[in-house]
Parts: C-alpha cells; sequence; structure tokens
C-alpha cells in the first residue's frame, strides 16, 4: 500500500497552482478547468505568466476604484498567476464584499481561498457561485477538488458524478475523479479513470501527466515515463520525466517510513 502524505501535499501544490477556468474567471467560453494535479514541473517552478508591469497596471486600475467588479477580478487573478495567493484572496474578497452577489467574484474569490489552503470556506463560498437550479460543471468541480483535501473523498466524488451529467467524460473532471481516488489509494481505479480522460482528443497535457503518475506509482516506470513525454519538446519532456522520477522516489522513501514505523508499533 502507497504511503498517502506526500500525496496530499504534492495534490495541494499542484491545485494552487493549476489555472482555473476562464468560466469561473469571468468569462463563459472554453479554458481548461482545474484538474486536481499535474506534473507540469516548468508550471510548478514558475506559476507566473503575468509581467510585473501587467501587475502593476492592472492594481492601478484596481485602486483607483475598488468597487469596480472586472477590475478586481483581473488584477485578483493575475495576482494569483504570479503566486501571490494571499494577495489575490484579499482583493477579491474585498470585491466580494463591495459587489455582494457577483457569482463570477464569488467564484473566484472560492478558488483563491482553496488556494490558501481554507478549503471548507473556499466550498462554501463557491457554493454561493452557482446555483440548483442552475449548476456550473465548473464549479462543482472544483468543490469536489476542495472536499477531496479535507479528505472527503465519496463527497467530493458525488460534486464530480455530478459535474459529469452536465458535461459527460469532460476530461479536466474525470482527471479530478481520478486523483481523488489517488488520495485513497485506490491506484487501479485511478488509473481506469484517467485513462478515460486520457483517451478524450480534448483532454490536456495536465490529464497525460496525471495518467504517468499513476502508471509510475504502480511500479510501470518505463510506460510511465513514454505517457509524460509523449506529444513534448524534448527539454519539457526531460523536465517531466525529472519530476516524475522525484515524485517516485518520494513515494519510495515514504514507505520504506512506513515500514520502519510499522516495525516500531
Amino acid at each position: 500500500m502507497r504511503h498517502p502524505s506526500h500525496f496530499a501535499r504534492y495534490l495541494g501544490s499542484a491545485a494552487a497552482a493549476a489555472i482555473l477556468a476562464v468560466g469561473l474567471a469571468g468569462c463563459q467560453t472554453a479554458r481548461s478547468p482545474d484538474v486536481t494535479g499535474s506534473l507540469n514541473a516548468r508550471a510548478e517552478a514558475a506559476p507566473g505568466g503575468v509581467s510585473r508591469n501587467e501587475i502593476e497596471a492592472l492594481g492601478e486600475r484596481y485602486r483607483a476604484n475598488p468597487r469596480d467588479a472586472a477590475a478586481a477580478l483581473q488584477y485578483g487573478q493575475s495576482l494569483r498567476q504570479n503566486g501571490q495567493r494571499q494577495q489575490a484572496a484579499a482583493v477579491l474578497e474585498q470585491a466580494t464584499i463591495a459587489n455582494p452577489g457577483n457569482k463570477v467574484l464569488l467564484a473566484a474569490y472560492g478558488r483563491a481561498l482553496a488556494d490558501n489552503g481554507s478549503f471548507q470556506l473556499a466550498f462554501d463560498t463557491l457554493t454561493r457561485a452557482h446555483t440548483p437550479a442552475n449548476p456550473d460543471w465548473r464549479i462543482l468541480s472544483v468543490q469536489g477538488t476542495t472536499l477531496d483535501q479535507m479528505g472527503k473523498h465519496d463527497e467530493a466524488r458525488r460534486y464530480y458524478a455530478s459535474a459529469l451529467k452536465i458535461a459527460p467524460e469532460e476530461p479536466s473532471v474525470l482527471s479530478n475523479l481520478g486523483m481523488s481516488y489517488v488520495l485513497s489509494k485506490d491506484l487501479p481505479k485511478a488509473e481506469s479513470v484517467l485513462r478515460r480522460a486520457y483517451n478524450r482528443g480534448s483532454a490536456d497535457s495536465r490529464v497525460r501527466q496525471n495518467l504517468g503518475l499513476v502508471v509510475g506509482l504502480q511500479g510501470r516506470f518505463a510506460e510511465a515515463e513514454t505517457i509524460v513525454k509523449a506529444d513534448l519538446p524534448a527539454d519539457e519532456a526531460e523536465a517531466n520525466v525529472a519530476y516524475l522520477r522525484q515524485m517516485l522516489s518520494r513515494d519510495g522513501r515514504s514507505q520504506k517510513t512506513a515500514a520502519v514505523e510499522s516495525g516500531r508499533s
């Protein structure tokens, strides 16, 4: 049995680094929703993507009128992308106070709370960001990830199931569901679900990387490396392979520690 402690740490950091769906950020058009975890080593190392000048300009626009929902949203999201998670949450919190009932802001604020580990508050905030009569599958999926982070895996899977009823076989939701099974140490089930996501032509690179991790954790290292390298430039492929090996090495050390601790009891 794999020791779960490093999974929680890894998945927490990966989820915080993942890019929120544009649908949750103020536009209802397509970009991949959050995936609970990924092996994107380059993105983990440098989660930015917004220049300092851009952030400063957005900050000036926000400070000129903190009640401007669009300005607050853009500024908060740019801070998130730059890894300034606490500041992002503070900006978005003030924006939701100034614009009560703005569901787009609530969704962004809820995601920022999840970035900072405030999972119960994030879940509650995300609940207010849509309604039972008009549910948003993207928000349902992110709510599932917050429940997974709290160890409520069965409840999380009900949210993923609801999201999949709205968006059948959506790869990002399937990937979150697969990583939920990783957290509960059911690696064969995780692989089965992740392969469903992987086989969808619209799946993004994080789905492939999650599958590679799960395959590697089951001891099929060569297959895992082939999966995480597929269709990537050489430098990115090698970075992903290096990160995969690092994660698998951590898992091996965790198992040895668990064995020692078991022998002491």
